[in-house]
């Protein structure tokens, strides 16, 4: 059976993919944030360590905490990059070190955001930390290719899920207006994606795949 790993296991797209790739007659591990702090290196290393290599690890664990700049605290920086930027990468390398220690070919996806490419005011910290995505990405899809590892960037649009829940209507609506087809993508849309990605996709890497209707 085929396995997959999901961080951010209680958000609402992790949720939307477990689903997805239950159905589809994969084994799932999704840790919570109580489970898993993948801002803690340590404890990604010892999850990676005590379970074998995944097929696929989807790095979808994320938080915001938008603020003016000027405003921004420092706890709340490092907060945003350590789980955005850090435990991404970390929970990618794990992966990929089981994945190569145990010669099985793999992906890991990465999960962006619109607002690393057009980013809203007070964003600066949330916006940085997905444009340090593109980049990651990219670099360890030349590095891995070799060893059959691909590495893609997912971005799923403004979804309505827990992160978005707690946005103004106004800042919604505002969202909306710029989709050119007047809709929002859902969580099992994106994960739908990342199936296909999987499974049909299988010679896409180091690929930024931006999924709504918002024009960049």
């Amino acid at each position: 059976m085929r396995r997959v790993f999901i961080s951010g296991g209680h958000g609402g797209l992790a949720r939307a993919i477990v689903e997805c790739f239950s159905a589809a007659g994969w084994e799932t591990d999704a840790p919570s944030h109580a489970a898993l702090d993948v801002g803690d290196r340590s404890a990604v290393r010892r999850w990676f360590d005590c379970h074998a290599a995944y097929d696929l690890a989807v790095c979808a664990a994320g938080i915001t905490r938008d603020r003016p700049f000027l405003k921004q605290t420092e706890e709340e920086w490092d907060e945003i990059m350590n789980v955005n930027v850090t435990g991404a990468a970390w929970c990618g390398r794990c992966a990929a070190a089981a994945m190569v220690r145990e010669k099985r070919e793999g992906q890991v996806v990465m999960i962006g955001s619109y607002a690393s490419l057009r980013p809203a005011p007070s964003q600066a910290a949330y916006a940085a930390s997905k444009a340090a995505l593109a980049g990651l990405v990219k670099s360890l899809a030349r590095e891995w290719g070799k060893n059959g590892i691909r590495v893609n960037l997912v971005l799923p649009g403004f979804m309505l899920t827990e992160m978005t829940a707690v946005l103004r209507d106004s800042v919604k609506e505002a969202a909306l207006s710029r989709h050119v087809l007047n809709r929002l993508n859902t969580p099992e849309q994106a994960a739908a994606f990342i199936l296909f990605l999987q499974d049909v996709l299988t010679a896409a890497s180091g690929q930024v795949f931006d999924l709504d209707s918002r024009i960049v």
